[in-house]
Formats: C-alpha cells, sequence, structure tokens
C-alpha cells in the first residue's frame, strides 16, 4: 500500500527512539492484573474521555479513584463539575448506570470483538471506541482506538477520507490498522501508542 509508506518510516523510526521504552512499559500496565475496582475504574476513565480530553480525564480518574463505585449520581455529578469535566451530568448517569454490569463475569463471558460488542451494545455511554479504549486497557491488544488523533493520521497520510463512523465503517479502519501493525511488527495496542505519540507527542493510555 504505497499511501502507508510515510507512516510506516515515522513508526520504523520512532521504535528506535526512547518512544520505544516509554510504549513497552505502557503496554505492561495495561497486562497487569487488575482488581474489580480496578476494572471499574478503567471503565469510567474511557466513558470519560468521550468527546473529552484524555490528560484531564485521568486526572479526574485519580481524583475520584474508588469514589466511582459509592458517590450517589448527584454527589458524583458535582464531582465531576468542579473538577472541570464538560459533561458533568451525563457522566454520572453513565457511571452510576454502569455499576450493574459485573465486568468480571461479562470479560469472562465473550471474547474479544464480541466483547467489544456486548460492551458496547449494553453500557450507556460506551461506543465502539471507549470499549475498544477499555479493553486496551486492561490488557487486550488486537482492537483499535479510532479517536480523532488516530483518524487525523490516517486522513493526512492520504489513507483514508474522513469518515462518519458506522459499525461498518470502524472495522473497514480497523482493518486498515491492522495491516499497518504487520508490516511494522506491532500489536494494534502498541501501534496506538506509537500513532498517538506521532500525533501529539505523550504516551497517554
Amino acid at each position: 500500500m504505497p499511501e502507508a509508506i510515510q507512516l510506516l518510516r515515522t513508526i520504523e523510526d520512532l521504535k528506535k527512539t526512547e518512544v520505544k521504552d516509554l510504549v513497552s512499559a505502557r503496554v505492561r500496565e495495561f497486562e497487569s492484573e487488575k482488581t474489580d475496582e480496578g476494572l471499574f475504574s478503567e471503565l469510567c476513565f474511557c466513558i470519560l474521555t468521550a468527546n473529552f480530553d484524555a490528560e484531564r480525564s485521568i486526572k479526574i480518574q485519580e481524583e475520584i479513584g474508588k469514589n466511582f463505585l459509592t458517590l450517589t449520581e448527584p454527589e458524583l455529578a458535582s464531582e465531576l463539575k468542579q473538577l472541570g469535566h464538560r459533561f458533568p451530568n451525563t457522566r454520572a448517569k453513565y457511571i452510576v448506570g454502569a455499576r450493574r454490569h459485573t465486568l468480571r463475569k461479562i470479560i469472562d463471558s465473550f471474547e474479544g470483538e464480541e466483547l467489544r460488542d456486548w460492551l458496547a451494545k449494553n453500557v450507556k455511554g460506551i461506543g465502539y471506541k471507549e470499549a475498544s479504549h477499555f479493553l486496551r486497557n486492561i490488557g487486550f491488544k488486537n482492537l483499535a482506538i479510532l479517536d480523532f488523533h488516530i483518524i487525523d493520521v490516517l486522513v493526512r497520510n492520504g489513507l483514508i477520507q474522513k469518515p462518519k463512523l458506522t459499525r461498518e465503517k470502524y472495522m473497514e479502519i480497523e482493518e486498515l490498522l491492522r495491516y499497518i501493525a504487520a508490516e511494522v511488527n506491532l500489536n494494534l495496542a502498541e501501534l496506538d501508542l506509537y500513532l498517538w505519540f506521532a500525533e501529539t507527542g505523550k504516551v497517554l493510555k
């Protein structure tokens, strides 16, 4: 795929820098064993990041911590508002609603793409991007997170046109990313972090 050549070179160049160690360390964090509280905290983080800033969502996640499980909806909305979230009321509603799901049992009941489908269909505030993000952050390595940074990289390199992300289009772009990942000997979790760094200069989660 000729259009991918420049992007492939960029990734290969980054793999020769300290970014490789940052990516490896982050992936090890994703792979670490999560408590039930930790799983729910990661789900809350992904609910918070939708149409919002990842770094600010990380700070909110750290600030609220285990209270994601205990605050009432009005209390949580108030906390999110104080901490500067753009959508405190709807995100509080989604998080409180998500408490009814036993994440460990759900994760043990489905494989990767089936699990993503289940989350996107059954957890309010979670679409395919957020479900993929959550699963990546708890150790799943072969699902794409199509946030605007990743889309922008692909558009700028002439690999796609700005898409309307239906499920079918999501799967189509995910296959493109699988191809790119294979070409540079990475899994999708690693590729996402390299592309994020290429776009933002940061390795987050």
